[in-house]
């Protein structure tokens, strides 16, 4: 893998659908935006994600990564990984929608296999079509990285269950039609040394006893969570996804293949503000009138950007590698959460330095990309679970 900020692929499929996907996001999608005045600011409504579901879908983007008996392509996770980086690099604000990242395919994640023929017909078919969406509700206020405290319980009835709890941080959850909901099952792990057991439902969110309340808005300025409020919200047993107490391995499932396929993205992200950073370096004017990079300083810094941003990328391209050739990569996921996030965040801030007082407006896309790539620190596990799952792994299987 060699460097560059706008990469080529020998892998015929791979260049093909990465061409098509830059001319749809640098051309229709883009123009979609202008037309609708939006921003990352905005407070999307489900009539701007609608046409962008059912555009994508018809474009072959919309759930590309499923089996074919899906409507998609059956993609190897690089071949993946190389779409959703374009999806990061692009600068575009509805990007989210093109892939299925924003309540689509690739939120509803790997519950396909769990799913009854019923639930395929009413939840996930639909949904795969761009015609319903979902969003994922796990995390709690007092349970983040420790997601097996949570409070949120599952007691049965007659014929279903009714479920009481918090919800927080439920990415597409204003644009959603149901939630998968983890809850813990009601009087297990009570008592001690009894664990917990957890199971995964699906919700929908017009149910008697369910809420859907603004979430905290994230630093990245993005009105794109909400909370979900259950106050005895009774669910029919046929909305159980999977087997009763097997939710919390549902929910955790492809832990490391998802773990990996956030990285792309941010790579996509750190790739455009290399980019951004470069272009103001050889534009930008200083004493003298040569340009900001003709300064040593300068030069210094966009090397070391360049090449963490490339060790960064070959890294995961190479741990995507290995999952596509059927091998385990339990650690390098870990490392390349731990090194993606930590560079990108590094990258960022060096961005901003370079920009001065530009990289510190609202407005300016280096600004919002800082404030979004800090949050990937956190996100999805933060650095130091990632640290911890390193280390155990060394000292346990090395």
């Amino acid at each position: 893998m060699t460097f560059s900020l706008r990469p080529t692929y020998d892998d015929p499929r791979t260049a093909e659908l990465v061409d098509r996907l830059r001319d749809h996001l640098d051309g229709e999608l883009a123009e979609y935006e202008a037309a609708r005045g939006l921003t990352h600011a905005s407070r999307l409504t489900r009539a701007d994600l609608e046409p962008v579901w059912r555009r994508s879908r018809e474009l072959g983007f919309y759930g590309v990564h499923l089996p074919e008996e899906y409507g998609g392509q059956n993609l190897t996770y690089t071949q993946l990984a190389a779409l959703k980086e374009e999806i990061g690099a692009s600068g575009r604000i509805l990007a989210h929608s093109v892939l299925g990242d924003m309540g689509g395919p690739l939120r509803a994640g790997d519950i396909l296999k769990h799913a009854t023929d019923y639930q395929l017909d009413k939840y996930l078919l639909p949904l795969i079509r761009g015609e319903r969406a979902c969003c994922f509700s796990l995390t709690e206020t007092d349970a983040g990285s420790d997601v097996r405290s949570m409070r949120t319980a599952a007691v049965r009835d007659a014929d279903g269950y009714r479920l009481t709890g918090h919800k927080v941080f439920s990415s597409a959850g204003p644009f959603a039609d149901f939630a998968i909901v983890v809850a813990r099952m009601a009087g297990t792990g009570e008592q001690e040394g009894e664990k917990p057991r957890f199971s995964a439902f699906l919700v929908d969110l017009d149910s008697p006893g369910c809420r859907v309340e603004d979430g905290a808005i994230p630093m990245s300025g993005e009105h794109i969570e909400s909370d979900i409020v259950l106050d005895d919200c009774h669910v029919p047993a046929a909305n159980l996804l999977g087997e009763e107490g097997k939710g919390m391995g549902i929910a955790l499932g492809r832990v490391t293949t998802n773990r990996l396929l956030h990285c792309p993205t941010v790579l996509g992200a750190t790739r455009r503000a290399l980019a951004l950073t470069l272009d103001r370096t050889r534009t930008r004017k200083v004493a003298g009138g040569q340009p900001l990079l003709m300064l040593q300083a300068i030069q210094h810094k966009v090397a070391d950007m360049a090449t963490e941003f490339y060790a960064a990328r070959s890294m995961t391209y190479a741990a995507l590698a290995a999952l596509d050739d059927g091998r385990e990569a339990h650690a390098e996921a870990f490392m390349c959460k731990l090194f993606v996030a930590e560079s990108a965040f590094r990258i960022l801030d060096e961005a901003v330095q370079i920009h001065g007082k530009e990289g510190l407006t609202q407005g300016n896309e280096i600004e919002y990309l800082f404030r979004k790539i800090r949050m990937f620190r956190v996100l999805t596990g933060t650095s130091e679970i990632q640290r911890n799952g390193i280390a155990k792994l060394l000292a346990f299987n090395h």
